[in-house]
């Protein structure tokens, strides 16, 4: 009975795939379907990225209620906690496709909501909370951008890898010395001994 489940077992693990392994951001970004015109085309969006050129004051709602923590009776009574909230689907239409993966993995997204949600309680005042929503939503996006978008090769790695090409990468193999070739030439001659 016992060899009957191993064989069983070893016939399930042959059959089923191997677990999937953990890959970096950035490989996920070079593996994109993007092409070159929409990488090149979000490069050029991201070089031009600044506070004022997203339109989220006009798609993001922004309200505020009493925040918690230390503040004394400022923090009881005062309305001074800000919290913006962005349609996902808004404000990607503003932003290149090759970004868009990258923003729905982003910290602030609020799954149910299909929105960004950021908030800020750090000042007693409500206005500088305000700006600390959109400064973080502006960080969001610019850290989505620089983890989605791989940058503009140099010319001189293009140039190293079209050369590693042409030698096909032979003479980096071929000139170190096996391990097979190395232990004879460190035992001492037989005539030394």
């Amino acid at each position: 009975m016992a060899r009957g489940l191993l064989s069983a077992l070893r016939a399930l693990a042959a059959a089923s795939p191997p677990p999937p392994t953990a890959v970096p951001r950035r490989l996920l970004a070079s593996r994109s379907s993007a092409g070159h015109d929409e990488l090149s085309a979000a490069r050029a969006w991201l070089a031009a990225l600044h506070a004022e050129s997203l339109p989220l004051k006009a798609i993001g709602e922004l309200s505020f209620s009493r925040a918690s923590g230390p503040g004394g009776q400022n923090v009881n009574k005062v309305n001074s906690k800000a919290t913006l909230k962005v349609p996902l689907d808004a404000l990607l239409q503003h932003v290149p496709t090759p970004i868009h993966n990258e923003l729905r993995r982003s910290r602030y997204v609020a799954v149910r909501a299909n929105a960004l949600v950021v908030q800020a309680d750090d000042s007693r005042k409500q206005s500088d909370n305000a700006h600390s929503c959109y400064r973080r939503l502006y960080e969001a996006i610019a850290e989505a951008g620089k983890h989605a978008v791989p940058a503009e090769t140099s010319a001189e790695q293009a140039q190293r890898v079209r050369h590693l090409y042409v030698v096909g990468f032979l003479p980096a193999v071929s000139t170190t010395p096996s391990v097979a070739n190395k232990t004879p030439a460190r035992r001492l001659p037989t005539s030394a001994v």
